[in-house]
């Protein structure tokens, strides 16, 4: 029990380092340069929309128990700050929902056959820890729930599936080769098929696979093909190694760096827990307090249910 206590903690502090130290290389020059100037206001590394957002399902899952869409999509419209770096996409989503927009009609109102974006997946892992490994076909569901309310598009959803089912499975020290076969059961779309073979071969790599070919073969932009299972490579094919040179790989692959490294940060923290984490880091987070004491909440909640 501690030790899962420790890994799901572990997990929500590695996604958040790895959103906050990720966010300062995201895009262009345009793009870093914006958040040089939102970054640097509370004196800390910030964290972004994919920490906020993730934040939300934690306190929803522990106040309601479960997966609820409603609640979710309350959450999420009441959090929308556009300084935490959401895309534009999102940002007229939920504000649709804040001005009394159900969320069933605002998912397709942006973009009429849903968003494939990786937004979903950069705050699933929590649902993966909460539903269990055990109970996997009940996760899956939850995943494609949660994950609906703003990505109705099946690749938005199949993205947060390789994120959550991964996460969760990781947390139970579950060889890769069967994290991969568990995982082709669920994904329903080619794209991420085809993308969880092409990560096979690489994590099955003689030599170390380096960034630039990670990113030329998996991806590192925002659309959940892009950068979903090159978020779930590098979490595997790091997770024995310290935690900064994880971020710096990130760094080095590439594009949406703040989003891949909250969901690379994920696996590696379901994988090697809080202990691992470096503490100098720590320190240099953004409500790192707030941070912490709702990932203990939440790590209580789920070794009472599973355990």
């Amino acid at each position: 029990m501690t030790d899962i206590h420790d890994r799901v903690r572990g997990a929500v502090l590695a996604s958040a380092l790895g959103d906050a130290f990720g966010a300062p290389y995201e895009g262009g020059v345009a793009e870093r340069l914006l958040w040089a100037v939102l970054g640097g206001r509370s004196g800390k590394r910030r964290w972004t929309d994919d920490t906020q957002m993730s934040v939300d399902v934690i306190e929803s899952l522990l106040a309601c128990k479960k997966v609820e869409q409603n609640d979710l999509a309350r959450r999420f419209a009441r959090s929308y700050r556009w300084s935490r770096g959401y895309g534009p996409g999102a940002g007229k989503l939920l504000k649709r929902i804040r001005q009394g927009t159900s969320w069933q009609i605002a998912n397709r109102t942006v973009y009429p056959n849903g968003s494939f974006g990786n937004g979903g997946a950069m705050r699933a892992a929590p649902i993966g820890f909460f539903y269990g490994a055990e109970r996997e076909r009940r996760l899956v569901r939850a995943v494609r729930d949660a994950t609906v309310v703003t990505h109705a598009h099946p690749a938005g959803q199949d993205g947060a599936v390789v994120i959550a089912l991964t996460a969760a499975l990781v947390c139970q020290d579950c060889p890769v080769r069967e994290i991969l076969k568990r995982l082709r059961l669920h994904i329903q779309t080619v794209d991420l098929q085809n993308r969880l073979a092409v990560a096979e071969r690489l994590l099955r790599a003689e030599h170390p696979v380096l960034p630039k070919q990670v990113a030329s073969e998996l991806g590192n932009g925002i659309r959940a093909r892009d950068s979903c299972v090159t978020a779930f490579s590098i979490g595997l094919a790091l997770r024995e190694a310290p935690f900064v040179r994880l971020l710096k790989y990130i760094r080095e692959v590439g594009g949406d760096t703040d989003t891949i490294g909250a969901m690379a940060g994920a696996v590696w923290g379901a994988a090697c827990g809080y202990r691992q984490l470096p503490e100098d880091l720590l320190k240099r987070l953004e409500q790192r307090q707030f941070l912490e004491e709702l990932a203990c909440r939440f790590a209580d909640a789920i070794v009472q249910e599973h355990f």
